[in-house]
């Protein structure tokens, strides 16, 4: 019987392949509606932290009532400069609004996935959505990906784009830099290929470094054959 694949030990959920929490400045999330009761909370950037764990910087804000949170930097924010969230903050960069707020064709980052969980889409360093339409049930937004994806309006989502862009730029040069990389954020790394393990190892492996059989596989295949294409309509290039 060969190794379980790199899927199956991840599932685990072993330390081998959790994030640390001990890496990151603390949880980035939106203060939840409840403990704002509808009211609009502004506050100072105290400070600007770099973040191990994250591609991005955070600032932390000390608000009004004395609550402090963390919060994804955004592009040219200061050290002194003031934001506000909630559903009357005005429309600048920074601010923490509702999606049904927020005017057509404006840079957002950090959106909720639904009303109150806090945010989960767009916090990678350097990415911003675009807000492409606004109607009565729904707000159009345009991913990172491009992909256009369909938000509940009192979803939110702070104005601007994610600083630590271009990070990418710069070459890594070097196995040991990536390593670093890699290892603040405890990912698997360096990934061998399937193709370049032994048959006992991984369905692609042996061979001679090729597949020998097709790569798509039943979408009911067990858990140690399940790589590949899975249950792909079609692969190869289009003719």
């Amino acid at each position: 019987m060969g190794k379980s694949l790199v899927q199956q030990r991840r599932g685990k959920g072993t330390s081998t392949f959790r994030a640390p929490s001990h890496r990151y400045r603390g949880a980035i999330k939106y203060i939840p509606p409840n403990l704002m009761g509808g009211q609009t909370l502004v506050g100072k950037v105290v400070e600007i932290l770099h973040d191990p764990g994250r591609s991005a910087p955070v600032a932390r804000v000390k608000f009004a009532n004395g609550m402090n949170k963390l919060i994804i930097a955004p592009e040219g924010i200061l050290v002194g400069e003031e934001v506000a969230i909630g559903p009357n903050a005005p429309v600048k960069r920074g601010n923490s609004l509702p999606l049904a707020m927020i005017p057509e064709g404006s840079y957002v980052y950090d959106i909720e996935g639904s009303p109150g969980d806090g945010g989960k889409y767009v916090r990678a360093g350097g990415t911003y959505a675009l807000i492409v339409s606004r109607e009565k049930d729904k707000v159009i937004v345009q991913l990172p990906s491009g992909e256009l994806k369909q938000f509940n309006p009192t979803c939110r989502a702070t104005i601007g784009v994610v600083a630590g862009g271009g990070r990418l730029e710069k070459p890594i040069v070097k196995a040991g830099k990536a390593y670093h990389i890699m290892r603040a954020r405890n990912r698997f790394w360096p990934k061998p290929r399937g193709v370049k393990m032994n048959a006992v190892n991984h369905p692609h492996g042996g061979k001679e470094h090729h597949i020998g059989r097709p790569s798509t596989v039943s979408r009911r295949a067990p858990p140690g054959r399940k790589v590949g294409h899975i249950a792909a309509r079609r692969t190869g290039r289009r003719k």
